[in-house]
C-alpha cells in the first residue's frame, strides 16, 4: 500500500481526509521545551552531532498559553477525522501533558479518557535537583464506544513469572494447553499460559537509544526519533489490517513505517522540509511506497509543527 505523505500544517488535516476516515491516530507533537531541534550532521572532519545539522523544528513558544491554543484547535481537527471506533493517542512529557490532558477533555469529553501509558525511553535523567523526570506519557482518547482495542496481541502481552505459572497453571484443555480459572462477580475466566499477562501501563521494553544512536540501524538522524517497537505496540493495540493510521507531526516517519509493515493504511504530515525529506528516503529504503502531497501555508501566529 503507498503511504500518502502531505507537507503541511496539522490544522489542515480535514481537507485532505473524510470526516471519520481514521481509526488509529498517534500524535507527538512539539513538547515546549523551548528550543531548536537539529538533526544529526556529520560536519568534515568532525564525528556525527547536532550542534551544525540541519534545523528539524522550532520548539518555542511565548507562554505555555499560546502552545496549548495552538494544540487544542489540532487536535479537533483530529478528532474530526476520527472513525467511531477510533483512538488517539498523544504523546507528551511533563511540560505540558497535565494541562494537555484538560485541553483533550474538552474537545473529547472527559468520559472519552481510555487511560494513560507511560513510556520509560531509558536515556536516565540530567535533572540535578527534584526527581529526575525518566519517563514520558501517552494519553489515549477514543472517538466512541466500541474503539479498536487488541489485548491478545502478542505486542500486548508477556510471559508469566515461573512463579505464577508453577503455582497456578494446573489445568489443562483438550488441546494439551495449561491455563488457570478465576471466579469474579459470578462469573469465571480462563487465562491461558501461552498467552501471557497483560503488559499493563508502564513500557519500559521500548528503549529509545535504538532509534536515536548512529550506531544503530533504524536511527536516521532526526531528533527527537521514536523507536519503530513503541509504534508498532500502539499500531497493533488500536487497529487491523487494513486501518487508516495518521501521524499529523510525522517526523522521521516511525508511524508510518510501522503501519505500513503492518498492513494498515497511513497517512502522514508535517511542516519540516527535512521531516518530509526524511521519511520519504525511510520509507523509500524499506521499500514503501510514498505519495508526496503539496504543502498548504502555514498558520500566521500558532508556532512550527513538530517533526
Amino acid at each position: 500500500m503507498t503511504v500518502r505523505l502531505i507537507q503541511g500544517d496539522a490544522l489542515d488535516i480535514g481537507t485532505h481526509l473524510a470526516t471519520e476516515s481514521v481509526d488509529l491516530a498517534y500524535l507527538d507533537p512539539p513538547f515546549a521545551v523551548g528550543v531548536t531541534f537539529r538533526a544529526r550532521a556529520e560536519a568534515p572532519g568532525a564525528t556525527l552531532n547536532r550542534e551544525s545539522g540541519e534545523v528539524a523544528y522550532h520548539d518555542r513558544w511565548p507562554s505555555l498559553e499560546a502552545y496549548l491554543a495552538w494544540l487544542e484547535v489540532r487536535l479537533e481537527r483530529v478528532r474530526d477525522v476520527l472513525s467511531l471506533q477510533g483512538t488517539l493517542w498523544l504523546h507528551l512529557d511533563q511540560r505540558a501533558v497535565h494541562e494537555a490532558k484538560v485541553a483533550c477533555d474538552r474537545v473529547f469529553g472527559r468520559a472519552s479518557f481510555l487511560g494513560e501509558v507511560i513510556w520509560v525511553p531509558g536515556n536516565g535523567s540530567k535533572k540535578r535537583r527534584g526527581p529526575g523526570m525518566s519517563h514520558q506519557t501517552i494519553l489515549l482518547y477514543t472517538r466512541g464506544k466500541e474503539y479498536v482495542w487488541n489485548a491478545h496481541d502478542p505486542a500486548l502481552r508477556a510471559p508469566f513469572a515461573s512463579t505464577s505459572l508453577a503455582m497456578h497453571f494446573k489445568n489443562t484443555d483438550e488441546q494439551g494447553r495449561s491455563f488457570r480459572e478465576r471466579t469474579l462477580g459470578g462469573k469465571t475466566y480462563r487465562y491461558y499460559a501461552d498467552e501471557g499477562r497483560a503488559i499493563g501501563s508502564v513500557w519500559s521494553d521500548c528503549p529509545a537509544m535504538v532509534a536515536n544512536t548512529p550506531l544503530r540501524k533504524e536511527s536516521t538522524g532526526y531528533p527527537t526519533q521514536k523507536p519503530l517497537k513503541l509504534l508498532e505496540r500502539i499500531v497493533r493495540a488500536s487497529s487491523v489490517e487494513g486501518s487508516l493510521v495518521l501521524d499529523p507531526f510525522c517526523g522521521s516517519g516511525t508511524t508510518l513505517h510501522a503501519a505500513a509493515m503492518l498492513g494498515r493504511r497511513a497517512v502522514g504530515s508535517d511542516m519540516s522540509d527535512l521531516a518530509i525529506a526524511t521519511t520519504r528516503q525511510r520509507l523509500s529504503d524499506a521499500n514503501i511506497p510514498v505519495s508526496i502531497e503539496s504543502r498548504t501555508a502555514p498558520h500566521a501566529g500558532l508556532g512550527d509543527g513538530r517533526g
